[in-house]
C-alpha cells in the first residue's frame, strides 16, 4: 500500500513517516519545504519526498495524483480545505485519514470524555475542527478515520506548561526553587500526548481498517494532568519543593503577556480530559509515554532550546 502524508515532516509526521516505513507501507512525505524532521531515523532513506504547499491553488488534484492508496493529513486546519480534498480524491477509491483534535469537545460534562458524548463546542479552532469531522464522517464519496490528539509533546518544541501556556521560564522558575503563580486554585486539567503515540495509531488504523472507517478516536495519554500536580512533579525533578502562588483569573491574567493569558484560558476554560477506551478496543492503542514521561523527555531532550531556561539549576539535569 502506498500512503501519502501530508505535513510528513512535522510534529506528528518526524514520527509517523518512519513509523510507516517500519511497517511495510511505501511512503510519501508532502511537505512544503525540505526541512529536516525533527528526529532522525533510517527509515527516512526509503522515503518518497513531495514538496507541495496547500496555498497552491492546485494542490488537492496534485495530491490525488499521486496516486496514494492511502491519505494521511496532518494539516487541514478548515471545512474548505476538507471538502477540496475530497473533491479530488473521490473516486480513486483512496482512504483518508484525518488529524484532528480532542479540541471538538469544548466544555465537559462527564470526564473522561468519550468520542461520542455530546459537545459543547467552542473557540475558532475547535469549531472549525468539529465542523471538518462532521463534514468527512458525513459525506459517502471518500472512506475516513479521524485521530483526535491532545496538546503535543516531543523532542525539539516547548511542552505546554503548568501555567497552561508555553512560556518557557515557568519551568526554569520550577526547576530553580523560585515561585510560580498559577491561575484560580490551579485544579483544571490539561491533557498530553507524545508524539510517538500519536504517529503509531495511525498504522493500526490502515491495518484494520474496517474497525476504523467511519471512526473518530482520542489518541491522549493515559491520563491528563492538573495544573498543580503537574507543577508540583517538575519542580521535583530537580530537587525542588514547588513554591506555588494561586490568583483568581482576573488578577492573575494581569500579571502575564495578553498572548499567555490568552492561551492559558484556552487550555483551563475547556480543561480536558478524555478516554482512550475506544482506541484501545478497536486499535489496540496503547500509548508509551503518561503525559509527564512525555514532557520529561521533552524538557531533558538534547534538543530542547536550553537558552530558553537560563537561570534554572541544571536544567538538562533531572534528579
Amino acid at each position: 500500500m502506498n500512503v501519502a502524508v501530508i505535513g510528513g515532516s512535522g510534529h506528528i509526521g518526524s514520527y509517523l513517516t518512519p513509523a510507516l516505513v517500519e511497517a511495510g507501507f511505501d511512503t510519501i512525505c508532502v511537505s512544503r519545504s525540505q526541512r529536516r524532521p525533527y528526529v532522525d531515523h533510517a527509515a527516512w532513506s526509503q522515503v518518497r519526498h513531495e514538496t507541495l504547499d496547500r496555498a497552491q491553488p492546485d494542490f488537492d488534484q496534485r495530491i490525488a495524483e499521486i496516486g496514494a492508496d492511502a491519505v494521511i493529513d496532518l494539516t487541514c486546519y478548515t471545512p474548505e480545505a476538507a471538502v477540496s480534498l475530497v473533491q479530488a480524491l473521490q473516486g480513486n477509491a483512496t482512504r483518508l485519514l484525518h488529524c484532528g483534535t480532542i479540541w471538538i469537545h469544548g466544555v465537559p460534562t462527564e470526564v473522561p470524555v468519550r468520542e461520542e458524548q455530546s459537545r459543547n463546542t467552542f473557540g475558532d479552532y475547535g469549531l472549525r475542527k468539529a465542523a471538518i469531522e462532521e463534514y468527512l464522517l458525513g459525506q459517502t464519496d471518500v472512506p475516513v478515520t479521524i485521530l483526535h490528539p491532545g496538546h503535543l509533546v516531543g523532542e525539539g518544541w516547548i511542552p505546554l506548561n503548568p501555567a497552561a501556556n508555553f512560556n518557557p521560564r515557568v519551568f526554569a522558575d520550577l526547576a530553580s526553587g523560585r515561585t510560580v503563580t498559577l491561575p484560580n486554585l490551579g485544579r483544571e486539567t490539561v491533557h498530553h500526548v507524545h508524539a510517538a503515540d500519536v504517529a503509531p495509531c495511525f498504522v493500526p488504523a490502515l491495518q484494520h481498517w474496517p474497525q476504523a472507517a467511519g471512526q473518530s478516536f482520542h489518541v491522549v495519554s493515559p491520563a491528563a494532568l492538573t495544573l498543580i500536580g503537574y507543577a508540583e512533579t517538575v519542580a521535583s525533578w530537580y530537587g525542588q519543593q514547588a513554591r506555588l502562588e494561586f490568583r483568581p483569573w482576573e488578577e492573575w491574567r494581569a500579571g502575564v503577556t495578553e498572548k499567555e493569558a490568552r492561551t492559558t484560558w484556552d487550555h483551563i476554560s475547556r480543561s480536558p480530559n478524555c478516554s482512550i477506551e475506544k482506541a484501545r478496543r478497536l486499535l489496540g492503542y496503547e500509548p508509551r509515554y503518561s503525559s509527564l514521561d512525555a514532557v520529561r523527555e521533552a524538557l531533558f531532550s538534547p534538543l530542547f532550546p536550553h537558552e530558553l531556561t537560563a537561570g534554572s539549576q541544571n536544567p538538562a539535569r533531572p534528579r
